[in-house]
């Protein structure tokens, strides 16, 4: 059986602010306010500034003195930077796990087909979720921690969400695009990596 997946106190306060910022609860420019939040939620302030500092790091949100913490006015161009430093990443857990998951892509198929029903159902949510933990079956099975880190400190899952709900181009099969992927772990295609990186790639948001 799968384990339970356990977020902290930080990151459901970071997943509230996020779904108030993608739904329009805030818009670019409007102020957050910290003890407003903690208010609404019966928390204490700190983890809220926490879930605020983490947000800011991704770029989402931003600070200044004597003004508070405002969203940021994001544009498709502000999204898509992350994308080709997460590609190159993605590219290299690609072939130092290549080995691995032509013997095992159990993890994979799991998450591609929670895509399939995410795609039949129309759940953004579940398309976005699942679509990250996919890709984190990958960079964990590279099994290097270094290269771990480094994708996590991107906030896939929070640029993922932005660009899906915000500027995604037209309806995907997301489904179909990672069980190609899986197809290709599977045949040990030699292209596995470059394949990744331009997966990866096409799905930015469009400029």
């Amino acid at each position: 059986m799968t384990p339970p997946v356990v977020h902290s106190l930080r990151e459901q306060i970071r997943e509230h602010i996020l779904e108030g910022i993608v739904r329009g609860r805030w818009q670019p420019g409007e102020r957050i306010v910290e003890r407003r939040i903690a208010a609404e939620l019966e928390v204490s302030q700190t983890p809220v500034r926490e879930a605020l500092r983490e947000l800011e790091s991704l770029r989402l949100i931003e600070s200044a003195p004597n003004k508070g913490v405002r969203v940021r006015d994001l544009s498709p161009a502000d999204l898509k930077e992350s994308y080709p430093v997460r590609a190159g990443l993605e590219q290299v857990a690609a072939e130092l796990a290549a080995g691995q998951l032509a013997e095992d892509t159990e993890a994979l198929e799991r998450e591609v087909e929670r895509l399939r029903e995410a795609d039949r159902t129309g759940d953004g949510e579940a398309q976005v979720r699942h679509t990250v933990a996919f890709h984190r079956e990958i960079v964990r099975a590279a099994g290097n921690g270094v290269l771990l880190h480094t994708w996590e400190s991107l906030g896939v899952e929070v640029w993922t969400t932005l660009s899906i709900r915000w500027f995604s181009p037209e309806p995907r099969s997301h489904a179909q695009d990672h069980q190609e992927i899986v197809d290709a772990f599977r045949r040990r295609d030699p292209r596995i990596g470059a394949l990744l990186r331009t997966h990866v790639l096409s799905c930015a948001p469009r400029v």
